[in-house]
């Protein structure tokens, strides 16, 4: 089955559920009007339904390779990208000095997520080159941005990060990649990366690195890392690739899934890099790379949950079986189902963004508090929901789901190691209720008193949607106020739990913002109703789990969990 950008769904949620309008209010964005957000929306669709998509299945069946140590790209990938590159997508929230088009990162989170649904295996190329662009811009030296900003904004370089290490997994500071001094204001860099995506391609010019090694005299941890962009080729005088550095792809990854997508491992020998921020400061500079990367990577699960569950929703109209199956109570459950949790994960994401949006135009600190409160929920949840849908979808199709031959599967094993990178999801939730949580939840408080607000003002509308929502709201308040109040063991012990029930209140509190938006009589309002009493009382079950504590966790000794 082919896929459709849900261009509708974007359209409505911009408008009504997460508006776009407070963006475009702003000086910094008043370019992205009605007319320029529609273009956005039908070129961006018609790329991805049209060029992209049609890739998704080569990718998987024809993997990427490594060739006389060069990676050979999936059949249709060089001119996939090049319709990407051509098209200015690469470049769309990029600063307008280096050739960028200077637009919402919202917008940009609306292309990714067509991009992932249509082939996240090529969509992962761009995806690295926007953050480490979004990297550059506030980190780089102005001789470094003049020479890499340009070309990677136009798509004939393209950018990789390299933190991993065999060693080290999450634990960056332990790292052993290290950076000397050259004497001529390089630095040669030595060491070993693993995980590396797109760790080298044969259709741009250049592969730029952006690499954490620690100098001579920076100190243990992540507080003694050093960034260094590390190029395939070095720049000559006039900033083409000239001579090539030493550096090379050991191997590729044998992954589950994401077949087209190479992940490399990279050796450094001695490559010639050049410093990105400020020495010792390297965690700070590719913290704006990673966060990017981690709202990016909540959206492909949102992507590739959309395209399972077209898939899904196809297949079950069209298989008879007893009838046709979608005619099915529990086949009807599981699509409304996919559906609601597609749409609640989406206006998280968009939400999260828009909050980005209007904190960089306006400096506005809760506005900023709010980005960063949501950002691990929407890469948690976004990555969970890409999952979900997609073994749902395998479901869905029954016996012939498990045949690889359908396609069903690939879904499933594309999406899975988004719940792993960018910061486990686990992780993401340790974030959420720790550094997050460091104002004595206040941003989240806020959230809260706006959802609880909204509920109010909704009861004469949908008085049972609006009551739970409510309801719902007040019970993660009470929540947040216990997580606040306990030593970090605890909170991390809850920390998954927590997150997924934040997550539920907000999917619910946006259905119910459809919902209104409809006039509160229609699919939207039908599908918030799926959502609202099916889903949402799930969060009192996470609550009682997060609030339960790490005591019991530890009643098991290391002996009674491995016996």
């Amino acid at each position: 089955m082919p896929y459709r950008s849900p261009v509708a769904d974007f359209r409505f949620i911009l408008d009504h559920v997460v508006p776009l309008a407070p963006v475009a209010g702003t000086s910094r964005f008043a370019e992205a009007t009605p007319e320029t957000v529609e273009a956005i929306l039908t070129e961006a669709a018609r790329m991805c339904d049209e060029v992209l998509a049609p890739l998704n299945r080569a990718g998987d069946l024809t993997p990427a390779r490594l060739e006389n140590g060069v990676v050979r790209s999936s059949p249709g990938f060089a001119e996939g990208f090049g319709a990407i590159a051509e098209g200015g997508w690469v470049a769309l929230a990029a600063d307008p000095e280096y050739g960028g088009m200077g637009l919402p990162q919202t917008l940009n989170i609306v292309l990714n997520d067509m991009m992932s649904a249509a082939c996240m295996a090529l969509q992962l190329n761009p995806l690295l080159t926007q953050g480490q662009i979004e990297a550059l811009e506030h980190h780089g030296s102005d001789e470094i941005k003049a020479t890499y900003l340009p070309k990677l904004i136009s798509g004939e370089w393209s950018g990789t990060m390299n933190l991993t290490e065999p060693q080290a997994g999450s634990d960056v500071g332990a790292l052993r990649s290290k950076a000397e001094p050259k004497g001529d204001g390089s630095y040669a860099i030595t060491g070993q990366k693993i995980f590396i995506t797109w760790g080298d391609c044969d259709f741009v010019g250049n592969v730029c690195h952006l690499v954490l090694a620690r100098l001579p005299d920076g100190g243990p941890g992540t507080r003694g890392i050093s960034l260094f962009m590390v190029p395939k080729f070095i720049p000559d005088a006039d900033g083409n690739p000239g001579v090539a550095n030493s550096l090379k792809v050991v191997s590729i990854e044998h992954k589950m899934g994401l077949h087209g997508s190479p992940t490399c491992v990279m050796s450094f020998e001695g490559a010639i890099g050049y410093l990105v921020g400020e020495p010792h400061k390297g965690m700070a500079a590719m913290f704006t790379m990673m966060n990017n990367a981690r709202l990016a990577v909540g959206v492909q699960g949102v992507g590739v949950a959309e395209a399972a569950y077209q898939m899904a929703a196809e297949y079950a109209r069209d298989r008879a079986q007893m009838g046709a199956i979608i005619d099915h109570a529990d086949v009807r459950r599981m699509l409304a189902t996919m559906k609601a949790e597609v749409f609640a994960a989406r206006s998280i994401a968009l939400a999260c963004a828009v909050s980005l949006d209007m904190g960089r135009a306006t400096g506005d600190a809760d506005w900023q508090a709010r980005a960063a409160l949501l950002t691990p929920i929407a890469k948690a949840y976004g990555s969970d929901t890409g999952m979900a849908v997609s073994e749902t979808c395998v479901q869905v199709h029954g016996g012939m789901g498990f045949v690889e031959e359908t396609g069903a599967a690939q879904f499933y094993r594309d999406v899975r190691v988004a719940a792993i990178y960018e910061g486990t999801n686990g992780i993401q939730a340790m974030d959420l209720v720790g550094r997050k949580m460091m104002d004595a939840g206040a941003a989240a408080f806020r959230l809260l008193q706006e959802i609880e607000d909204e509920a109010k003002a909704a009861r004469d509308v949908l008085p049972d949607l609006a009551g739970d929502v409510w309801a719902a709201a007040e019970t993660l308040r009470e929540a947040t106020e216990w997580l606040v109040a306990q030593e970090n063991q605890d909170r991390f012990a809850g920390a998954v739990p927590y997150l997924r029930a934040f997550a539920r209140v907000l999917g619910a509190y946006y259905h119910l913002k459809a919902a209104i938006a409809e006039g509160a009589k229609g699919p939207r309002t039908a599908l918030a109703r799926v959502y609202v009493r099916r889903l949402l009382p799930q969060h009192a079950a996470a609550i009682a789990e997060a609030k339960e504590g790490a005591a019991g966790l530890y009643a098991l000794s290391v002996d009674d969990l491995v016996a």
